[in-house]
C-alpha cells in the first residue's frame, strides 16, 4: 500500500494510516491501539504506612517535649545550687588561673535555656507537621523527611538521657523510611477539591 508522496509536507493522505480510525475534525484524539498508560493511583484514605510516620511525629513530638521538660527542671536545679553562690567570686583552678565563677553559672543557665526551647520549637514543629497529613501536599511530606533528618542529630545528641535519644533514633528513621515509600508520595500528590 502506498501513502503518496513521502517528501509531502502535508503528512499522510486524508484516509489515515492504516488500524487507525478516521477522527472527525476538531474531536478529541482516540487512544492508540494498546492505549494510554492508565492515570495514577491516587488513594482516598490515608495508607497505613503514612499513618504509621504521623503517628510516629506525635511520639517523636512528644519525646521532644520530654527532653524540653527535663532542661526546664535542670535549669531550676542549677539555678537553685547557684543561687547560693555569692556574686563576683572568683576561685583557682588547677593550672592556678583566676576564674569568675559567674561566667561559667551563665553560660550554663544559658546553655540549658537554649536547649529547653530548642526542644519545644522542635515539638511544636513537629505536631504542625503531623496535623497537617490529612490535607497537606508533597511539602508536608518533603517537611516531614527533613525534620526527621534533624531527629536523628537530635537522636545522637540526646542518646544519654534515658535511652530517649535512641528511641528517637529509631523512630526517625522510621519516619524517613514510611515518608519516602511510594503510598505516602501518592497520598500527598493526590488531587484536592
Amino acid at each position: 500500500m502506498s501513502f503518496g508522496d513521502q517528501n509531502n509536507p502535508y503528512g499522510a493522505p486524508q484516509g489515515g494510516a492504516p488500524g487507525y480510525a478516521q477522527q472527525p475534525y476538531g474531536a478529541y484524539p482516540q487512544a492508540a491501539p494498546g492505549g494510554y498508560p492508565a492515570a495514577p493511583y491516587a488513594p482516598m484514605t490515608m495508607p497505613g504506612i503514612t499513618k504509621a510516620a504521623r503517628t510516629l511525629l506525635y511520639v517523636v513530638a512528644a519525646i521532644h517535649v520530654l527532653i524540653g521538660g527535663f532542661c526546664m527542671w535542670g535549669l531550676a536545679k542549677f539555678t537553685e545550687a547557684t543561687d547560693k553562690v555569692e556574686p563576683g567570686k572568683v576561685v583557682t583552678d588547677a593550672n592556678g588561673n583566676e576564674v569568675n565563677v559567674d561566667k561559667f553559672i551563665d553560660a550554663g543557665k544559658g546553655g540549658l535555656a537554649f536547649f529547653a526551647t530548642l526542644a519545644i520549637v522542635f515539638a511544636l514543629l513537629g505536631i504542625l507537621l503531623a496535623v497537617r497529613y490529612g490535607k497537606g501536599g508533597n511539602g508536608v511530606r518533603v517537611g516531614t523527611i527533613v525534620y526527621a533528618s534533624f531527629a536523628i542529630i537530635s537522636g545522637l545528641i540526646t542518646v544519654v538521657l534515658l535511652g530517649l535519644g535512641l528511641l528517637t533514633l529509631i523512630m526517625a528513621i522510621l519516619i524517613i523510611v514510611f515518608a519516602a515509600k511510594q503510598a505516602s508520595a501518592q497520598w500527598f500528590r493526590r488531587p484536592r477539591h
